[in-house]
């Protein structure tokens, strides 16, 4: 007995009902407009600067010293190409909002967006020139995370060695995607750095906003569950357990009950901090002393002095015997 073509009718009549919802809802599709920063290119991009900073670790495990010029020049070429196609989509985009914004605060008639998105030169280049400037910061970047590797190799017993520190660690991987990402973010390149550090949120469960500015010889140990905010600022030597939260107090509001922008609304952790699992530390005004310590699971909304321990007091166990 032969199988029948499924009736394509009803399959019809959804296709018609969704597509009716692009106009009633525009919210949540992005049509007749400049594309977007691609999610798979801006990952490739991400593998490729972290194949750059740590060679012989990744993809390529036997590559030898005297290939390593030839090696990083194609990926260099590569990346040169990539980046500056995807920061071009996002400025451009970005320069796209602006005049849209222009154009509807103006009353003036907005353009035939077919017309309006053509590739502009302009954009290559601003691209092209931040492209370069992320890419010249790459031996910088490498001596930095030299020293997160170092961290958490000394802050950690149970390392066997720098190797292990690379290849196993999330913490590290989270720094690395990080100090990438905020390169991108300092030279104000929209969407492509929250993509990676989002892309390393999925893989490793620490979640770095590439805003925040995080200083040399940087650990997070385990690291499930870690969030740290936009505005937070982190000095060196700084060691966090799992489940810290890095965060805001309140969210201030304007006249008109927009949310403020731009204002610091995370902490400051000074060198040599300590803060241990699920410690929750908010606020914009809140200074960690330097090398003070936070217990675990502290809620903490307020500036602790240098040198300082915070901890809960330990509740009172009380055991008993159980009747068989």
């Amino acid at each position: 007995m032969t199988s029948q073509a499924p009736d394509q009718a009803p399959l019809s009549h959804v296709t018609d009902q969704v597509v009716q919802t692009y106009s009633q809802i525009g919210t949540i599709n992005h049509l007749d407009q400049p594309p977007l920063p691609n999610s798979d290119a801006v990952t490739a991009i991400t593998l490729d600067l972290i194949e750059i900073i740590y060679p012989g670790y990744q993809r390529r495990q036997t590559l030898h010293s005297s290939d390593a010029a030839e090696h990083v020049s194609e990926l260099l070429d590569r990346l040169h190409v990539q980046l500056t196609q995807q920061i071009a989509r996002a400025i451009q985009y970005e320069q796209a909002l602006t005049d849209l914004t222009d154009l509807t605060d103006s009353d003036d008639p907005a353009r035939d967006s077919a017309d309006s998105y053509e590739t502009d030169e302009m954009f290559i280049d601003q691209a092209r020139d931040k492209a370069v400037t992320a890419l010249a910061s790459l031996p910088e970047l490498r001596d930095l995370l030299a020293t997160d590797v170092q961290a958490a190799f000394d802050g950690d017993p149970a390392a066997r060695g720098l190797d292990e520190v690379i290849l196993c660690y999330p913490g590290l991987q989270a720094i690395t995607v990080h100090r990438l990402a905020h390169q991108l973010h300092q030279l104000d390149i929209p969407f492509i750095p929250r993509m990676m550090a989002e892309w390393s949120h999925s893989r490793t469960g620490i979640d770095i906003h590439p805003g925040a500015k995080i200083g040399p010889s940087f650990f997070i140990d385990h690291g499930t569950g870690v969030v740290i905010g936009e505005t937070t600022e982190i000095h060196s030597h700084v060691k966090l357990y799992q489940g810290v939260t890095l965060g805001a107090l309140s969210f201030p509001k304007d006249d008109s009950g927009k949310l403020v922008r731009g204002e610091k609304r995370h902490p400051t952790i000074q060198d040599g901090v300590v803060i241990y699992a699920n410690a929750t530390v908010l606020g914009g005004k809140t200074t960690v002393g330097a090398h003070s310590v936070i217990g675990a699971s502290v809620s903490l909304t307020q500036s602790v002095p240098p040198n300082t321990v915070v901890t809960i007091e330990t509740p009172e166990l009380k055991f008993r015997e159980t009747r068989n």
